[in-house]
């Protein structure tokens, strides 16, 4: 499949994707500053915010079927999703920064106004180690910049989304 955005892209069948989405106003990833998830705008770290864009990570792949969810994490001003896409990589987009802007907007008592930065980083997963690799650091993301102890303590994540339902099924 193909689809077209600044340049062409091509989206290759039965592949992982990795997608970071940022607040407005943060820096990109890596920026050479002190910890990227306390600069620029950090509505995510409300947990109001975090768990309405959770909802809505969830949502598209229990309702809307446009991807099965690997790892995913809401940061305070970033997210970083792994899924297997069954829908075009810009609908998917399309629909979790729309929808997440808009309702987050409104619980922030904001209109009109930019949520997400424009456009995503997005990354074709090449093996199962790379996947791998990624829902590990997604899912240690919280633990690395010092939010919790342990990476289930960090109820916007999968990581803590699976003990969860682990724990529903015992």
């Amino acid at each position: 499949m193909e689809y077209r955005r600044r340049l062409p892209h091509s989206q290759p069948v039965g592949t992982a994707l990795f997608i970071t989405l940022r607040l407005h106003g943060t820096l990109p990833p890596h920026s050479g500053r002190e910890s990227d998830t306390t600069l620029g705008q950090i509505w995510l770290k409300q947990p109001q915010i975090a768990e309405c864009v959770t909802t809505i990570i969830l949502d598209g792949e229990r309702i809307r079927k446009l991807y099965h969810l690997l790892a995913f994490v809401v940061m305070p001003n970033h997210v970083h999703l792994l899924i297997e896409p069954q829908a075009q990589a810009p609908k998917i987009a399309q629909y979790l920064k729309g929808v997440s802007a808009r309702r987050s907007n409104r619980l922030l008592q904001r209109t009109g106004q930019p949520f997400w930065q424009r456009g995503s980083y997005d990354y074709w997963v090449r093996n199962s180690e790379e996947r791998d690799s990624l829902i590990r650091y997604i899912e240690e993301n919280p633990l690395l910049a010092g939010l919790v102890d342990s990476i289930e303590q960090w109820r916007f994540s999968s990581a803590f989304t699976s003990s969860y339902l682990v724990t529903l099924a015992n």
